[in-house]
């Protein structure tokens, strides 16, 4: 099975800052969570908040990570700079506004390539409505691609990936589920658009994961994998497995059926709790490891597909927790 490349949230690594820096006086720089991620053992590369991890040139700062022996997957997108954001970045009702958030993004696109990186994730988490007859549905989706099309334009070699949320910080979000988001990469139009699948945002838009990989994957092109998990209330940022094991071990085979080659990218809150975020990120490479290890029996056995072609319930459970937690022994009851 192809060896998958392992990112992680950096803000995760600010997590128990006195367990790392004793004394520290205010919040860690970007360098010191990077050497902090590159301690853990099977991590490969960062993501980068655009414009909050970016005090500097991009190419000095892709140099230093790869002094250390990280890479940059891609870049993220934070509409946080200007308090109007909160209102709608692309779908602001202030056209000035609307500007902004497009030419921050087109800026954020050429800090992402300078950096010799080629994929920017958008998460308009601002752009939604909070009460009925608050917004011009049609207007709110309108702006909304007009100003995705704006920012895929800009740089066609720039991989763009929507990262879709039910709601938060906007009580409804305009990109919500997995549908809603085709539906907006159908209506811009362009070849360089695809989606990020953050598994906790799967769950609580009531999708099964694997499911809206394989629409992903039918109707666009998945570009990124968030994996944690959660009680599908929240985002809950919990570890990978803590609570749907099944669920991301059927995602996995899915995309691996599929033939992502992005990386995976731990999309997980150590920092919520205080728990040691080296252990938190190796642990959870390490269960990914275990369930693509699952996946890779489970594409070996012929039994597992004959019974999901006759959608078989009772057959396919006793194959797959057979490939996770083995047969039973003779004498053991």
């Amino acid at each position: 099975m192809t060896s998958h490349r392992f990112a992680t949230r950096l803000n995760s690594f600010a997590s128990r800052p006195e367990a790392e820096w004793p004394g520290l006086a205010g919040k860690p720089s970007l360098m010191q969570m990077a050497a902090r991620a590159a301690k853990v053992d099977g991590l490969t590369d960062l993501d980068l908040n655009f414009p909050d991890h970016v005090g500097e040139k991009p190419k000095e700062i892709a140099r230093k990570l790869g002094d250390i022996g990280l890479s940059i997957n891609g870049f993220a997108m934070r509409y946080y700079s200007n308090p109007a954001f909160k209102l709608g970045a692309f779908t602001n009702p202030d056209p000035a506004v609307r500007r902004e958030a497009i030419d921050l993004t087109k800026a954020g696109i050429d800090a992402a390539r300078e950096a010799g990186a080629s994929l920017m994730t958008l998460w308009l988490g601002q752009d939604g409505f909070d009460y009925a007859f608050q917004a011009d549905y049609a207007a709110l989706w309108q702006h909304e691609i007009d100003g995705i099309r704006e920012v895929a334009a800009h740089d066609p070699g720039c991989q763009i990936s929507l990262e879709y949320k039910p709601n938060e910080p906007r009580s409804y979000s305009l990109l919500p589920d997995a549908a809603t988001t085709l539906l907006a990469i159908r209506d811009v139009g362009l070849p360089n658009l695809g989606v990020t699948l953050d598994f906790a945002h799967v769950l609580y838009a009531d999708e099964q994961p694997a499911f809206a990989a394989a629409l992903i994957a039918r109707h666009s092109k998945l570009l990124g994998v968030h994996l944690n998990d959660g009680y599908a209330k929240r985002d809950d940022g919990l570890m990978v497995g803590a609570v749907h094991t099944l669920q991301t071990i059927e995602l996995l085979r899915q995309i691996h059926r599929d033939g992502y080659a992005g990386a995976i990218y731990f999309d997980t809150f150590p920092d919520m709790t205080g728990l040691d975020p080296v252990r938190e990120c190796e642990v959870n490479i390490a269960t990914v490891k275990r369930m693509l290890g699952v996946v890779e029996r489970l594409e070996k056995d012929n039994r597992l597909s004959a019974a999901v072609a006759s959608q078989d319930a009772v057959t396919s459970q006793a194959i797959v927790q057979e490939a996770m937690l083995g047969r039973d022994r003779p004498g053991v009851t």
